[in-house]
């Protein structure tokens, strides 16, 4: 799973930004970018075969008539076009930058054709200069799994599949309102580690009705899979979905929190560290393309209600494109994808740093605040003494990392560096 990384969910939008070119862009302002940091590119496939009730990601269950014929019916090559349409619209913005990962999330993504998904990656091979060892990532659900269709995948130029498992337990899938079993994720998972080298599991805790024990056995079957890399998210009640209008009953805090240590222990004997908040992996198998996002480096969002965070010499701009698919593509083949286009107001920016940085076990190099952020320290000082003086981070010359309580009460650590 990726994370789109906004602070507040994007209205939804009729009317396109204003087409800039990349003088408006590159224009004096207030900030000083000594370099760019890494890009990456996300691409977005909105179509899911059903909507789960926890799910606030801009998805869309397929319904007759949206399109022409795909997999599954869905229109994937209006939409193809659609998406090359938008990065070529793009293009001036990051023009001569290197892509080090691709991240093909959704969504089902998987509900596309291997076919499909050759044609995508071939095409934005055609438009980007992509690094050598370009981590290509494709999200799959075990309900859209079929025999050798992961091993087309990899064809096709996916290097890296995330698999959204979410639990092995029936009663608990059912109660997530999702389309596969027990025996459809064991399946897939075992394709999965066939197909790839490295590939994800996605599992949540603090289900509807989930004891310790059902967690433990969860992790147990995950960790017998041998997956390099571990996605952990805890299930939360999002406005705007089903389980907001009829919650279910979830374990109490203190379960939750139980649960999340147990599941650190496990990894751990397994030999994986827990490197990012929600996120714990084999050495070697750490999910670049996220980890671009908490390190504050730059994204190319294409597709459907996709974010973008791209930055200048003088400025931070991020963009969103237009959230309905219909809408989406209609506008990107006009040449207009773009629905909202503003940079990062300068007092922001020290929150919206943080609020990724200390997701990560290591932190953040201080030079690398001031290289994203073209600020100076002295925007962080107040909350970084506040931060160190609760016992929340460690600090050195050159580096501040959040300590074992920073990284418990992570949300309490973050909000230190609003703007006042």
């Amino acid at each position: 799973m990726t994370i789109p990384i906004h602070l507040e969910p994007a209205p939804a939008a009729t009317a396109a930004a204003p087409v800039r070119d990349i003088q408006h862009y590159m224009r004096p302002g207030l900030l000083q970018l000594p370099s760019l940091p890494p890009l990456s590119l996300y691409v977005h496939l909105p179509w899911c075969l059903k909507k789960c009730p926890y799910c606030d990601f801009n998805s869309h269950e397929y319904r007759e008539g949206s399109g022409d014929t795909g997999s599954a019916h869905v229109p994937e090559q209006r939409y193809i076009d659609a998406l090359m349409a938008d990065l070529e619209a793009a293009l001036p913005l990051i023009w001569g930058r290197t892509v080090h990962s691709i991240f093909i999330g959704g969504g089902t993504p998987s509900l596309f054709s291997p076919a499909a998904i050759d044609r995508l990656i071939g095409d934005i091979r055609a438009r980007l200069l992509l690094a050598p060892d370009c981590e290509i990532t494709l999200e799959a659900n075990p309900g859209t799994f079929e025999k050798d269709r992961f091993r087309a995948f990899r064809a096709a130029g996916v290097t890296r599949l995330s698999v959204g498992v979410q639990s092995f337990n029936d009663q608990h899938l059912k109660a997530l309102g999702r389309v596969h079993d027990r025996a459809q994720a064991l399946a897939a998972v075992e394709e999965a580690a066939q197909a790839f080298d490295t590939f994800n599991l996605d599992i949540m805790y603090a289900l509807p009705g989930q004891t310790l024990q059902e967690l433990e056995q969860d992790m147990s079957t995950a960790l017998v899979l041998k997956p390099p890399h571990i996605s952990i998210y805890h299930l939360t009640i999002e406005p705007n979905t089903y389980f907001a209008k009829f919650p279910p009953v979830i374990p109490e805090d203190d379960q939750a929190y139980a649960m999340l240590d147990r599941i650190t222990e496990m990894t751990g004997q397994a030999g994986m560290a827990r490197y990012e908040i929600s996120a714990y992996a084999l050495p070697g198998h750490a999910c670049f393309h996220n980890t671009n996002y908490w390190q504050f480096g730059d994204y190319l969002g294409i597709g459907a209600g996709a974010h973008s965070k791209l930055s200048f010499a003088h400025r931070v701009v991020r963009q969103v494109r237009f959230r309905e698919p219909r809408l989406y593509m209609e506008n990107a083949l006009a040449g207009h994808a773009v629905a909202q286009d503003e940079d990062v107001k300068r007092a922001e920016l020290p929150f919206e740093y943080m609020l990724n940085a200390l997701r990560l076990r290591d932190g953040f190099a201080l030079q690398d605040f001031m290289d994203r952020t073209g600020l100076p320290l002295s925007t962080i000082a107040k909350g970084l003494e506040a931060a160190q003086n609760k016992g929340l981070i460690e600090r050195g010359a050159t580096h501040v990392r959040p300590t074992e309580r920073g990284f418990d009460f992570l949300s309490n650590l973050q909000e230190l560096f609003l703007a006042d």
